[in-house]
């Protein structure tokens, strides 16, 4: 691709016509990529120098150009190898569920098919000062005391304490948590805590490569190691010198790697593609993952022994629905914050809408309640927002529990029932048990890793009713 001045957008529709029109009427003030499916989006995206600022989704994409799992799956992909990235559905498919989920996922706004082209460039603009504006208070320094973790919660707490016990060792230390939960901040706090804090913070996504250039990306190469090798060039583990190199979804390096990173783990030695003699370095190693390594190793899918060295230290980030009140301090803060980047009132939350927000399980975490916030400070500025002008926000068609009470718990069943009831503006009893029944069988499957047999033995049903299941939910 030609670099050019102009904010990079990646656009995915299977409609020619829709993507050639687009590409014309954004064209001028985008640097366009398009494709045609989420296939084609990961191939297109390894050819990249980096990953677009930008992204226009639709939905429907094939091999089902009829349902929106694919584009759900695509804007998860995207914010997996870009956690910046910012994300516009711009779907036929517009049902308030499909958009909800859409938002829930990462993506920042939902827009119907057609789209006044002028609007959309106004919300894609919008989006540009919003990343700006996130980029520029990432880079902000951050007292050498404060580890810039937002929450008083006791998770909030123990996560702080962690930092600082483990940000002044040189050892590894491995970042676990669901996306979107903030590994990338933990990854950076270390760092800027440590004695290392003046010295290069390098971050790598292992997912956001081709498995071919992990290596020379890491490790550096000699000039002629490959075809396109003009020039010998240093690798992350040289640039980051005696400083911090995060790497992140370590759960992707390819196993053959993985050798050759435990190899500058125990000794800190390495070799440029293409030459022989070796070199040595004293950068300090992060990862994050949110896979189950161990399940991973299990699996054949990942190495014991660099598990063991990668995780001297560990570090679990709690998901968002077990930081209690920090929901509302954390709303606070991004409300703050986006308020004074657009120059106008923060909005508030009534009564009711607070209750809703207290009860809400957050399926993606902090990236979601961002969102949210940005989204709420555009539409409602200096307003107070209502409980059903919030629910439009909220995920929670996909709303079923995290933490299901249990069976023989009748009161808290009833205590659940009641705060659906009166936050919910359209409960429907069959939808909901429906979701429950959808949850329980998917985390079976996840338990088993896909074994029907034991999943329908956890499930207390037999294997045949278990794969009709499936079927209706479309788990298969």
């Amino acid at each position: 691709m030609v670099q050019t001045n102009k904010p990079s957008l990646l656009i995915v529709d299977d409609d020619p016509l829709i993507s050639d029109t687009l590409t014309y009427v954004l064209s001028k003030d985008f640097d366009i990529s398009a494709a045609e499916s989420r296939a084609q989006v990961k191939s297109l995206l390894m050819q990249l120098d980096e990953p677009p600022q930008l992204a226009l989704v639709d939905l429907g994409l094939p091999p089902q150009p009829h349902k929106p799992d694919e584009g759900f799956a695509l804007i998860a992909d995207l914010l997996g190898i870009s956690p910046s990235i910012k994300i516009l559905v711009l779907s036929g498919q517009s049902d308030e569920a499909n958009a909800r989920h859409a938002r829930a996922l990462g993506a920042i706004d939902f827009v119907a098919k057609p789209c006044e082209p002028e609007r959309l460039k106004s919300l894609l603009f919008n989006a540009l000062l919003v990343q700006d504006a996130e980029r520029s208070a990432d880079k902000a320094p951050a007292p050498v005391k404060d580890s810039g973790i937002v929450g008083e919660s006791p998770a909030m707490d123990k996560l702080r304490q962690q930092i600082k016990q483990y940000a002044a060792a040189p050892f590894p230390v491995l970042i676990e948590g669901e996306s979107g939960s903030g590994k990338e901040r933990v990854a950076s706090s270390l760092h800027g805590l440590s004695p290392r804090a003046a010295k290069p913070y390098l971050a790598l996504n292992c997912a956001a490569i081709s498995p071919t250039l992990v290596e020379p990306t890491l490790f550096g190469y000699a000039k002629g190691a490959f075809t396109g090798a003009t020039s010998a060039r240093a690798g992350y583990f040289e640039e980051a010198e005696n400083g911090t190199l995060f790497l992140d979804e370590i759960g992707e390096l390819p196993l053959e790697l993985q050798a050759k990173l435990l190899r500058v783990l125990e000794n800190g030695e390495y070799q440029r593609v293409g030459e022989t003699q070796p070199r040595f370095s004293n950068a300090r190693v992060v990862t994050a993952t949110n896979r189950d390594l161990r399940a991973e190793i299990k699996a054949g899918r990942f190495r014991a022994d660099l598990y063991h060295r990668l995780s001297v230290f560990s570090i679990a980030v709690p998901p968002l629905r077990e930081m209690g009140q920090d929901k509302l301090t954390l709303l606070n803060h991004f409300r703050d914050f986006y308020a004074r980047e657009a120059k106008s009132q923060p909005f508030s939350l009534d009564a009711r809408a607070q209750q809703m927000w207290e009860d809400y399980h957050f399926p993606g975490n902090v990236r979601e309640l961002r969102n949210i916030a940005i989204r709420l400070t555009t539409k409602y500025p200096g307003m107070a927002v209502n409980a059903q002008q919030l629910e439009d926000e909220l995920d929670t068609d996909q709303a079923y529990p995290q933490e299901i009470p249990l069976a023989n718990d009748g009161r808290a069943l009833i205590e659940l029932a009641r705060k659906q009831l009166q936050t919910l503006a359209n409960f429907n009893l069959d939808v909901t048990l429906r979701q429950w029944e959808k949850a329980y069988v998917e985390a079976a499957l996840n338990m088993t890793h896909g074994n029907l047999s034991q999943a329908a033995k956890l499930l207390g049903i037999n294997r045949t009713t278990l794969y009709s299941r499936m079927q209706t939910y479309g788990t298969e």
